[in-house]
């Protein structure tokens, strides 16, 4: 398993496809300082301001970007007979394994460095982004590194790069506004076990405005993000082991 795991880092952090998808993820850092200088300038006009915290605001580009990585890191097994391999399970939960390491690392490392500099531009000025502590990055990390193991569950079920990434959008995006036309209470019910909704559940903060605050306790949203884990592994697992091509 150590030689697989190996093998599976070298093969993960060689290809040009993840230095790429980690490069536009590690763009989080510059929008949020971006951000943070416009809503620095509207402070000094009115005095304070509330605004979303760049590393609550840019997430999704995050996740999205973590979310292909994973896709990535099957699919493109296809073209190297990754289902001609005897022992596809360990495979499977080797690649699962590194993938989950790189995406924590670097959600961790690009949110505090987002937390960071946005803080340090900002100064003492108002903004609204005490609302953001840092003790909220780790949710957030952990929510974009099941995103990555989303991913990768998906691209192995769909078989396709295309198919893979458009399926992790529609749980990103689609699924959260379909569901927001469901009748109240069902909406917000329904809502607080989706995936982007789980981490400011789990630091204990409101999930939007739209769908007000969170239904579940902390310890609980952990369970439910964590589920999503390991369901996607799960499904890759019965996924590959049930094809022959």
């Amino acid at each position: 398993m150590r030689n697989v795991l190996t093998s599976e880092w070298i093969k993960l952090r060689s290809v040009s496809s993840t230095r790429s998808t980690l490069a536009v993820a590690a763009s989080m850092i510059v929008l949020g300082a971006a951000w943070t200088w416009y809503v620095r300038g509207l402070a000094e006009e009115r005095g304070s301001v509330q605004a979303a915290a760049p590393e609550e605001g840019f997430l999704p580009l995050l996740q999205i970007c973590l979310g292909v990585l994973g896709v990535l890191a099957v699919t493109a097994e296809r073209e190297t007979g990754f289902l001609a391999v005897p022992r596809r399970r360990v495979l499977l939960l080797a690649k699962a394994a590194v993938v989950a390491g790189m995406a924590f690392a670097a959600a961790a490392g690009i949110l505090v460095a987002t937390h960071a500099l946005s803080r340090l531009i900002a100064g003492d000025r108002s903004l609204g982004f005490e609302d953001a502590p840092l003790s909220a990055l780790p949710a957030a990390a952990l929510s974009a590194t099941v995103v990555a193991l989303a991913g990768l569950g998906l691209g192995a079920v769909t078989r396709s790069t295309a198919g893979g990434i458009a399926s992790v959008v529609g749980v990103l995006f689609v699924l959260p506004g379909v569901v927001a036309y469901l009748p109240s209470p069902w909406n917000t019910r329904v809502g607080s076990l989706l995936l982007p909704n789980l981490a400011p559940q789990i630091a204990g903060e409101r999930i939007s405005r739209r769908l007000g605050d969170g239904l579940l306790p902390p310890a609980v949203a952990v369970a439910v993000l964590l589920g999503y884990g390991v369901l996607a592994v799960g499904a890759a697992l019965v996924s590959i082991t049930r094809r022959d091509v």
